[in-house]
């Protein structure tokens, strides 16, 4: 949907399902995002099935975190099976985030939203979004889960690149706190794939979100 600041984090393996969760919420989201573990349970062809299926751009979440070649090699692979972003680690230096860059549109991860970022990813924030302003990627990875760090780095980000907040729901993190804060887009995965009614329940976040838009 156009208007929609909602991804879903599309977090199963089975691909059947995944189809399925992708067909009913379709109306209520801007993206699909896609992990390691429905990718391993059912291969990179899932990318173009749900592009085809729903007509969505589809953000693989690898988190490459390697040497240029090989975030290069992975990479090639990813967006020629239809990804339109991929999210890489920003930690591992420029030239690595750069081979990814090289070949569309990049994501950086400059702060996770499950409590352990805090030991070793918030102390470089810093350092991270100095990377991201130089680069100037799609947009950065910052945590819903803690609405005062997305409002910082905001305050610290050049102009233009976009702020995806995930944590929203099962991680306890709030759509409108982080739209609050600066995001520009809510990841919502358990809340919404394991659910009861997944289209049910990506239109009451939808309409959270709308709310705050």
């Amino acid at each position: 949907m156009a208007d929609s600041r909602l991804i879903l984090a599309l977090d199963v393996y089975e691909r059947e399902r995944a189809l399925e969760i992708a067909r009913e919420t379709a109306d209520y989201l801007w993206a699909i995002k896609v992990n390691w573990p429905l990718i391993i349970g059912s291969g990179l062809g899932i990318i173009p099935e749900l592009k085809e299926e729903t007509g969505l751009p589809v953000i693989a979440d690898l988190k490459l975190a390697d040497i240029p070649n090989t975030n290069r090699l992975i990479a090639d692979k990813v967006f020629e099976a239809g990804a339109d972003y991929i999210i890489a680690h920003g930690f591992v230096g420029s030239d690595s985030v750069k081979a990814v860059m090289e070949l569309g549109k990049t994501i950086i991860v400059v702060e996770m939203s499950h409590p352990g970022s805090k030991e070793f990813i918030q102390p470089v924030t810093d350092s991270l979004i100095e990377l991201a302003n130089r680069l100037e990627p799609f947009g950065v990875i910052a945590p819903a889960t803690r609405p005062e760090r997305v409002n910082y780095i905001r305050s610290k980000l050049k102009p233009g690149i976009k702020i995806l907040t995930p944590g929203v729901g099962a991680q306890g993190g709030k759509a409108g706190e982080a739209l609050k804060a600066g995001a520009d887009y809510i990841i919502v995965g358990r809340s919404i794939y394991a659910s009861d009614n997944p289209r049910e329940s990506a239109r009451r976040i939808y309409e959270e979100v709308k709310a705050w838009s």
